[in-house]
Formats: C-alpha cells, sequence, structure tokens
C-alpha cells in the first residue's frame, strides 16, 4: 500500500519531525531533531506524487549520492538518508543564516556589496570544485550565509560529481537547470566545466548590481540559446556608477567559450578581492552591446563562436567499459532477468574495472495521457527504480560502479539505442522473450538494438522461456546467448 504523508510529530528512523519548513514541486523540506545531533537539521524528503518529473527523483538520487561525499563550512553537514526502497529522506544540517532570496527586494545593491558577496560565493564554488563537483544550479535560493560568514551551496540534485555516474546527463536529453543562470554549454548539454558556475555567478552579480537579468528569464530552449551569440547589455550603460574592474569581472564571467572566463572560482575570488589589480580590457569600457551584423554572424556563420556539444568521455581501455543491461522487470520476464545477472557476474570476472547501467524502459502511451501512480498509490518511476535496485543487490557492486535508469518512452528500443549512443556504452546485454506471432510480424525490441546498436550486443534468452514456447517442460533454469560485435 502507498506509504502514509510524513507530518509533524512523527518519528522516523529515530528522528522527530518539526515543523514543515518548505513545500516545492521536487521535495518538502522539514525540521528534526535526533537525541544524538548536537546542531539542528533539516530533513529533505521528494515528492513521489501523481504527476512528479522522473528528474524530481533522478535528481534526489544524485543528492543522496554527492552530499556525503562533501566536507566543510560551504555545505550543510551531512548526517543520514533514508533507503529509496521504503521511505527516501536526506537528513543534513540546518544552516541559521538566511538565503539570498530577500535579497531580490532590495535591489540593485551597492557595486561593492555586489563584489564582497561574489567574493564569498567564488571561494565557496572553489571549495567545491576542489571537491570534484560542478553545482549547475547557482542561484540565490540554493546560498545561504553562514553567521560567521560563508556562503553555504545547497541542493546538489542536478550537480555533477566527475567520479559518480552522472544520472542528470545519462538520462535526460534536454537541460535542466535554472533558466536565467544556465551557462551556453550547460544549454548544449555540456555538465562537466567547473566555469558553468562561474558564468551562473556572473548573472547573479550582473543581477544584484543593475536589478535586470542579462539574459532574461526565457522558457525555451530556443530563448536559452540566445545567449550563445547575443551579448547582455553592459552593466555600466543601466548602473553608471558601476566601476569598470567591476565591469570587467562581471562580462568576463559572462563569456560564451568557457575558456574565456576565469580559469578558476579561485582566480574569480581574487579578483573580486583585489581590484586594484584587475587587468581591464575593452570589456571595462563597454557600454553598448555587439552591433547586430556581428550577432548575426555569430548566429549563422561564424565557427569561432560554435561551442561543441558535451564533450566525448575518453575511451576506456579495455579492462574498464561501460558495460549497459537492459532489464524487463514485468513478472513473465523473470527467468530472463536472473539469467542477465549471471552473466553479468561472470563478465566481471574478466571485466574487474567494468562500470554497469541499468537499465528499464517505462513504456508510455503515444497519445493517451499516462498515469505516474500505480494500482496502490506508489509512483511507477520510483518503483522501478527500487526494482532495479533489487535485482542488483547480488552483483555486490560498490558505489559509484553501477547506476539505475528508468527511461520513459512509448519507444524502449529507441530508449535503449539513444542511451547507448548519447552515453558512448561499450556493450550492451539485453534478454529476448520467447518468439509470439506478434514479435514476428513487428520485430522485437532486443532484435531492433541487437541491429542498430553503436556497441557490441550480447542477447540472452533463457532456456525456460524457450522450451515453454515449445510445449515442452520447464526444469532448471539455464541461458543461450549470442553475441553481435
Amino acid at each position: 500500500m502507498n506509504r502514509p504523508p510524513i507530518a509533524t510529530g512523527d518519528i522516523l528512523d529515530g528522528f522527530v519531525i518539526g515543523e514543515r519548513i518548505h513545500r516545492g514541486g521536487m521535495a518538502t523540506i522539514w525540521a528534526a531533531t535526533h537525541p544524538d545531533a548536537g546542531f539542528p537539521l533539516l530533513m529533505k524528503v521528494p515528492v513521489l506524487s501523481e504527476g512528479v518529473d522522473p528528474a524530481a527523483i533522478v535528481g534526489f538520487e544524485m543528492e543522496q549520492m554527492i552530499l556525503p561525499r562533501l566536507s566543510g563550512p560551504h555545505v550543510p553537514r551531512y548526517v543520514a538518508h533514508g533507503d529509496f526502497g521504503t521511505q527516501p529522506y536526506l537528513v543534513m544540517e540546518r544552516i541559521p543564516g538566511p538565503s539570498l532570496l530577500p535579497a531580490l527586494t532590495r535591489l540593485p545593491l551597492p557595486s561593492g556589496e555586489v563584489a564582497a558577496l561574489g567574493a564569498r560565493i567564488a571561494s565557496a564554488l572553489d571549495d567545491l570544485h576542489r571537491q570534484h563537483v560542478v553545482h549547475l544550479d547557482v542561484k540565490p535560493s540554493n546560498l545561504l550565509m553562514r553567521p560567521t560568514g560563508e556562503s553555504v551551496l545547497i541542493d546538489f540534485g542536478l550537480s555533477h560529481h566527475d567520479e559518480l555516474p552522472d544520472l542528470m546527463g545519462e538520462e535526460f536529453r534536454l537541460p535542466y537547470g535554472t533558466a536565467p543562470y544556465m551557462a551556453p554549454e550547460q544549454v548544449l548539454g555540456h555538465r562537466r566545466d567547473p566555469r558553468s558556475d562561474q558564468f551562473a555567478l556572473g548573472v547573479l552579480m550582473y543581477f544584484f548590481l543593475t536589478g535586470r537579468r542579462p539574459f532574461g528569464d526565457p522558457q525555451r530552449l530556443s530563448g536559452l540559446k540566445r545567449r550563445l551569440w547575443r551579448d547582455p547589455v553592459p552593466p555600466r550603460r543601466l548602473r553608471p556608477d558601476c566601476p569598470p574592474w567591476l565591469q570587467e569581472i562581471i562580462l568576463r564571467c559572462l563569456e560564451v567559450h568557457p575558456a574565456w572566463r576565469y580559469p578558476t572560482a579561485a582566480h574569480l575570488a581574487l579578483a573580486l578581492q583585489h581590484p586594484a589589480q584587475v587587468n581591464l580590457t575593452a570589456r571595462s569600457e563597454k557600454l553598448r552591446q555587439d552591433p547586430f551584423t556581428t550577432v548575426l554572424r555569430r548566429r549563422f556563420a561564424d565557427q569561432e563562436f560554435a561551442i561543441p556539444r558535451a564533450k566525448t568521455p575518453t575511451r576506456h581501455d579495455g579492462d574498464a567499459p561501460i558495460l549497459a543491461v537492459a532489464i524487463d522487470l514485468s513478472p513473465e520476464a523473470a527467468p530472463i532477468a536472473d539469467t542477465l545477472r549471471t552473466m553479468v557476474a561472470r563478465m566481471f570476472i574478466t571485466l574487474p574495472g567494468a562500470r554497469v547501467a541499468c537499465l528499464n524502459v517505462l513504456k508510455q502511451g503515444r497519445i493517451t495521457l499516462d498515469q505516474t501512480l500505480d494500482a496502490q498509490g506508489r509512483n511507477i518511476h520510483h518503483q522501478r527504480l527500487v526494482e532495479l535496485r533489487n535485482w542488483a543487490i547480488p552483483l555486490e557492486l560498490e558505489e559509484g560502479r553501477i547506476s539505475f535508469h528508468v527511461l520513459e518512452s512509448p519507444d524502449p528500443a529507441s530508449a535503449i539505442l539513444q542511451y547507448l549512443n548519447a552515453n558512448h556504452v561499450d556493450h550492451v546485454v539485453i534478454g529476448a522473450r520467447a518468439s509470439s506471432l506478434r514479435r514476428s510480424l513487428l520485430g522485437s525490441v532486443s532484435s531492433q538494438v541487437a541491429a542498430q546498436a553503436p556497441c557490441t550486443v550480447t542477447v540472452a534468452r533463457s532456456r525456460r522461456l524457450r522450451k515453454a514456447s515449445l510445449g515442452e517442460d520447464g526444469g532448471e533454469d539455464s541461458s543461450g546467448s549470442w553475441t553481435v560485435g
């Protein structure tokens, strides 16, 4: 049955639930206490109700993986997290200081205050980047201030960790982020560059200095892409009292190419703290946007302004391939799922460094509106993730070597093929069901994947199903497979 909603006064794994702090579309935030904790706590619980965006569930998974790996004054202290199969939650330190959202009522701010604030945020970003994380959602609501003065970054659901599978990047083709703050390369799908956070900080400083967002608040991808060729109005045109050195810094953060920004967030913080040492260029004196002819050239002709999409990852050597396993979780396919797990376990003997991506396709109707809850009131996407995790438990793989992906599509074969192409998979293992008239006429998912996959494909069938299709007795389960190079 569906789990009851969390309420004030409940006790969950020893944590006493306090007042509800915030309820958003993706998660609810509660105050919490625990007898062993000597500081205030927050509990973050994902929303799993009807209509929730699957990206919210994936983002919560990412935050559960990333936050325990972070430390220092610029992030909230991690305390605990709940089992994803029963009640997922994340408990962390409650930062006593406010976020930057209230500051929006005071805009525009004095230039000195903007520079000081920018330096504190840049220092926090530098600390985060040194821990192998790109935040990718820097904005006022995700920035808190400790009473001691440090800036604190929160909400790592969209973040990228160099040492963890990038679930958001692997599952979703459209960029995720907050539209006004997204860097050009992030719009094009590149999620690995720490300098993307510099761009977001440049947007924030511009906004706090002028009271205007440099690229507006576009709601469509076409509007987001305008920042690739259209430069913002220079801050000094809107704020004549803006010092040239601050405009130099802000416009450098907002450069289209990451290579034209500061090498690191530490360099940016240093520039904001020592304005006399800022090297002034033509950016500092600029009072108008680039002429329309320049914009047209960038938009339609000039290759110089073409930002490549996400870089192709360095190819793995033969001992560390990316291995995808397409798993049918329906009850009738249970023998095949068992066979696939046995095959993957055998592959690890010769490929001990392999990284495994477990895939399942949640088939959607092409026309009809799909339900996101099952008959028991459980979120279907979340339930599939739980089942994938249960399937993988016997493999005993450590975090970072295995990831779980529920792909939503009306065409399972196309969804799997898109994942294989986008994520440079080296080998895919997929099960084949018993023959039927429908599969003979329309073609099976496994045959389509085998015919079109850009990598080696191993197709497995359970002998139990093969015998059943011939009207024979089941007997002991074993497998047969064939591989396409």
